[in-house]
């Protein structure tokens, strides 16, 4: 965790560059595609003495791969905070829907939920906490719509269709949804984990009941306020693009996230002798909702890029020409960690059962969804000028380190058996 904190700090230090550097770096691109070398060099050499047309374009494009380089450690850190989030609020989601189906297999697992669930205050205040200083202390550099000369009339960076949504893109109103959405996703955890340990040492089910209600409540809350997150905090980096299922799609991510973090959570922990109640028939079920919402989120996937292909509505498609331009191989890539890999490693229902498999499946299925993570916020902050180096690791690297560290000490604090629970007995006992 120290390695990654002094790793984003290198990030932020190095990247602010002057743009007489940054036309020097263009310069020698340049140079190494032979005729635009030529061009490139006039045009940085007559900007001074010339205000030719090619010279200010040479500028101007200076000046935006500049802010495109001011904007890469801003969107390392930014991606790995959301990655962590959306496992611990997946996982979330998942233990709600446990709850309220009032699933008779997983309570054995409960406390494994809990555990991860915990990351759910803290992540989410830093990765709203992040988006806003980028506004604030930073230079917009995660959401061009914060910038108040994009809705200026008087500006020379006047933009019609942002100024259009500034009622709802605003930098206020912003950090209040965000506060809305964590005091909820927080208070469900809160009290849900209070009624679960409370039952523990219950001489009835009043708690069990209570936590009944509050869960079926809280899946209405949540299948709204997530939809709302994802526009906010994913969609509205690129303001000029929508999707209709995008909220969905962001679902699917964080939930196979989460539940593959569970089956790794819960794999480590009985190789320690603390789950000795958990059997292969947990994680046979634990996989299978793996191998699951893997064919979940690609049907969503491919819904949502075919119909923007088939209609070719030129500020619908521009999405994916970005990311078939400057992210080819990641983008195409990601369809085969995410899909490909889970649907050949998990169709056999024997290898569900066995652990290393799961865990070597479920690290594939992580790096994909990371990468999925990557490609929704890099092309609209960085565009072609991203790289996988030291930001990104040491931001994985930092937030790996503080989601284990919050997650695993959440586990050492309540037994890692719920006692009074109802349908213990069943999931104790529970095989096919």
């Amino acid at each position: 965790m120290i390695l990654g904190a002094l790793g984003v700090g290198y990030g932020f230090m190095t990247s602010h560059k002057s743009i007489d550097e940054v036309k020097t770096m263009l310069n020698e691109e340049a140079a190494h595609h032979g005729g635009h070398a030529v061009q490139t060099t006039h045009a940085v050499a007559d900007a001074h003495a010339d205000h030719s047309d090619e010279a200010h374009n040479a500028n101007e494009h200076a000046e935006h791969v500049q802010h495109q380089l001011s904007n890469r450690p801003w969107s390392a850190l930014y991606v790995a905070a959301f990655f962590f989030m959306m496992i611990a609020l997946g996982v979330l989601a998942f233990y709600a829907i446990q709850i309220a189906s009032q699933a008779g297999w997983s309570p054995v697992l409960f406390r494994v939920m809990e555990g991860i669930t915990a990351y759910v205050l803290p992540g989410t205040l830093i990765v709203l906490g992040i988006a806003v200083a980028s506004g604030t202390i930073g230079h917009y550099n995660l959401f061009v719509w914060m910038n108040p000369d994009l809705i200026n009339p008087e500006s020379e960076h006047y933009d019609k269709l942002i100024a259009g949504k500034s009622s709802f893109l605003n930098l206020p109103w912003f950090a209040i949804r965000g506060l809305i959405f964590i005091a909820g996703w927080s208070l469900y955890r809160h009290f849900s984990r209070k009624f679960s340990i409370a039952q523990d040492t219950a001489e009835d089910t009043s708690n069990f009941k209570k936590s009944f209600r509050i869960s079926a409540a809280f899946l209405v809350f949540f299948i709204y306020t997530e939809s709302m997150m994802s526009w906010d905090w994913i969609m509205s980096v690129d303001p000029h693009w929508f999707s209709t299922l995008f909220g969905w799609y962001v679902f699917a991510t964080m939930f196979v996230s989460g539940i593959t973090v569970i089956a790794l959570v819960a794999i480590y922990l009985k190789s320690r002798n603390y789950l000795e109640f958990v059997n292969e028939n947990h994680l046979h079920d634990v996989a299978k909702y793996m191998f699951a919402f893997s064919i979940f989120w690609t049907y969503l996937w491919f819904s949502q890029f075919m119909l923007i292909w088939y209609s070719n509505i030129p500020e619908e498609v521009t999405y994916f020409i970005t990311r078939f331009q400057d992210y080819k191989l990641l983008f195409l890539g990601m369809v085969v960690l995410n899909f490909v890999f889970p649907i050949l490693m998990l169709m056999n229902a024997n290898y569900k059962r066995i652990p290393w498999f799961v865990i070597m499946t479920g690290l594939v299925i992580l790096l994909g969804h990371y990468i999925d993570v990557f490609i929704m916020i890099m092309p609209a902050t960085v565009g072609d000028r991203w790289f996988i180096g030291i930001p990104e690791i040491s931001s994985v690297l930092l937030f790996a380190g503080l989601f284990i560290f919050i997650v695993f000490t959440a586990l050492t604090k309540a037994p890692l058996l719920v006692k009074g629970y109802p349908f213990r007995k069943e999931s104790e006992h529970f095989h096919y």
